[in-house]
């Protein structure tokens, strides 16, 4: 799908949602085409293909922590199984769909739609798993239910952490899709409160995500709690997940502990299932508040993205694409001059010391021929000079390898691309796209915010 159709299909599903995000749509388009003419993105590339912009909640964690029981119970119908063993190993994408039955496809309907937060996904497998990426379907499944619960949103369940087999391709993915969603629920076992036997777990659920810009979007949830009811020990077992936690990088945030009713062992103190009952339905009212508020967190999720990629290239990719641009056109303009005053000074000494007479046929002639080896050599000497950069550079940053490449082709003049005038133009026109950002904010809060306490006239 080509961006041009890409941007018509959001503008279709978003005119009809939020006027301000279609608007968004089009700093979109402008942001894409500086890109586009820095050399950053491919010329079917999008920065739109980097964000979700269906409202997307992930639940990760391991096997047997209830995740499937938790997404089933909030669907209000059967959808993933759920055991203690491994009962499904792939990423499974939900969403509402017509008819009154769950259809099950596969994993390529996910990596060819663009409406999903997998489009290419397999490009990102491929690049862990050389040949896996045409495999996508051991991945991934979409499922579509006629559950109400669903509607508006995506969901997606992973497979547990646990197990060894195509872990690297799993991981790749789960980063995918922690930096894709509005919101990540992240489940442990409570039925297992030595957190240090799933130290791996750990490292990748929680010291990766705790760097996350957004870390406040995830929430990490210890399930099954009423396992606790026996020894009545829950503060034990919260505190010792909290310790793990904190271990990783999670001084505080938002840790919650619940287990599912239908599910729970019979408690046999009341005061006990009480305690754990009033635990339960605070931290579960939270969640669900947090999972029905995706919908307004992602209008301000995509606005903000706008302005960070905004930030990025002119923070970020300009500068180092300034400085290797300047190395380049140092090393050229230097080696220009060496060969004129080579060649130059050679030539003119030939002639003062009358070795070549100075007849204008042939000054003429070896102005021309300087003329033509300054061509060679300056051609060669920018081609040469580029290969080095654009290989420095790949091993730091492939994006800035690709806008060097595009910068430096033989038809571009050097000192308008050493001068760096078109830079300072790019960077004009991703100043005006961060204030419109932050100017679309502001129209965000007007929807949603009255200080006053004055709501917006509808009529």
């Amino acid at each position: 799908m080509t961006p041009k159709e890409r941007y018509r299909k959001l503008e279709e599903y978003l005119s009809a949602e939020n006027p301000v995000l279609l608007e968004v749509i089009r700093e979109y388009q402008r942001l894409d085409r500086v890109a586009r003419g820095l050399g950053l993105l491919e010329e079917e590339g999008s920065y739109t293909a980097k964000i979700s912009w269906w409202p997307l909640i992930s639940v990760l964690g391991t096997f047997s922590a209830g995740k499937s029981t938790f997404i089933n119970h909030y669907l209000g119908m059967e959808v993933q199984q759920s055991g203690n063993q491994a009962v499904d190993d792939k990423f499974t994408v939900i969403c509402y769909g017509g008819g009154k039955e769950v259809r099950t496809l596969p994993g390529l309907a996910l990596d060819a739609d663009p409406r999903f937060p997998f489009y290419n996904i397999s490009e990102e497998v491929e690049k862990v798993e050389r040949g896996e990426g045409s495999r996508v379907n051991l991945y991934l499944q979409l499922k579509t239910i006629p559950s109400d619960a669903i509607k508006g949103k995506i969901l997606i369940d992973s497979p547990g952490f646990d197990a060894d087999s195509q872990r690297s391709s799993i991981l790749r993915i789960s980063s995918h899709i922690i930096e894709m969603s509005d919101l990540v629920l992240i489940f442990f076992d409570a039925r297992h409160p030595e957190p240090g036997a799933m130290r791996d777990t750990l490292e990748h659920l929680v010291a990766r995500t705790v760097e996350h810009r957004d870390r406040d979007k995830i929430l990490y949830i210890l399930n099954q709690i009423d396992t606790t009811a026996r020894e009545d020990n829950l503060e034990d077992v919260i505190g010792a997940w909290q310790r793990a936690l904190s271990q990783k990088g999670l001084i505080s945030g938002n840790f919650y502990a619940i287990y599912n009713e239908e599910a729970m062992q019979p408690i046999d103190d009341p005061a006990i299932a009480e305690r754990l009952k009033r635990k339960r339905d605070e931290d579960w009212r939270r969640i669900m508040e947090k999972m029905e508020g995706v919908k307004i967190e992602r209008a301000y999720r995509i606005t903000k993205a706008l302005e960070d990629f905004a930030k990025e290239i002119k923070s970020s990719k300009l500068p180092g694409l300034r400085d290797a641009l300047r190395r380049w056109g140092r090393r050229v303009l230097l080696t220009d001059l060496l060969f004129l005053l080579v060649a130059g000074g050679g030539a003119a000494a030939l002639f003062l010391l009358g070795i070549l007479p100075t007849t204008p046929a042939l000054l003429g002639a070896v102005g021309v021929g300087i003329f033509l080896l300054l061509l060679l050599v300056h051609f060669s000497a920018r081609s040469g000079a580029a290969r080095r950069e654009i290989a420095r550079l790949e091993e730091s940053d492939p994006f800035l390898a690709r806008a060097m490449a595009s910068q430096t082709r033989w038809y571009r003049p050097i000192f308008g691309i050493w001068s760096g005038g078109w830079i300072r133009r790019a960077e004009e026109k991703l100043d005006s796209i961060i204030d419109y950002s932050r100017a679309a904010i502001r129209k965000l809060n007007d929807q949603f915010v009255h200080p006053l306490g004055q709501e917006k006239n509808e009529g």
